[in-house]
């Protein structure tokens, strides 16, 4: 906690006055152009890798980038998609998976989730990715689940409304932690014709 509370004292003291104009600006507008869903992985910063501004992104993070397909009920992951879409009207959504994805290495190691329920539970939600695959390594899985999460995002009704309206592209993303590449695997998780013979973890150019 030492580190958090003098990480904040630099924030005030350093960054906040060198960009004053811009929150006092986002202090009464909120108008980010992307939700990008991400791995809750520490070693995965969405605004870091994408050198974004404060108020450029609307995040969610959750652990495999595992998007819910829509069902009934209660859920904090569809009810943060659909305010990014509905109310704030974002024009891209990107499902960024990362390398050494501990969600997806014990999908493809088929780690005894035994003692872990919850984790268990939530990564049902990935079951199509093995399938996609055709193999077990988990790069490939990497891959492949975010394919199947975007297919599960297309089903929730905002963003089924806006893709057919136009209003909205997905894209699938891979970020390499090593290397700081990322890989694009297309809009729509159709890698571009131009890109599928490209070796993979190419930099993505922004």
């Amino acid at each position: 906690m030492q580190d958090l509370a003098e990480g904040v004292a630099r924030f005030q003291h350093g960054v906040f006055p060198a960009k004053a104009d811009l929150f006092a600006h986002l202090a009464a507008t909120h108008t980010p152009a992307t939700l990008f869903i991400s791995c809750s992985d520490a070693r995965v910063v969405p605004e870091l890798i994408t050198q974004s501004e404060p108020g450029e992104l609307f995040v969610i993070r959750t652990a495999g980038n595992l998007v819910p397909a829509h069902t009934p009920g209660p859920d904090g992951v569809a009810a943060s998609i659909e305010y990014a879409v509905a109310v704030l009207g974002v024009s891209d959504i990107v499902v960024c998976g990362h390398s050494a994805c501990g969600a997806m290495t014990a999908l493809a190691e088929r780690h005894d989730l035994a003692g872990l329920p919850a984790i268990a539970d939530w990564l049902r939600h990935a079951d199509a990715a093995p399938a996609r695959a055709g193999t077990g390594e988990v790069d490939a899985l990497v891959r492949a689940n975010v394919l199947a999460q975007l297919a599960n995002l297309a089903t929730h009704p905002s963003v089924a409304r806006a893709l057919t309206k136009n209003r909205l592209a997905l894209h699938g993303w891979v970020y390499d932690i090593p290397t700081g590449t990322v890989e694009d695997l297309g809009t729509d998780g159709q890698r571009p014709a131009a890109q599928a013979n490209q070796a993979l973890l190419e930099p993505l150019s922004l």
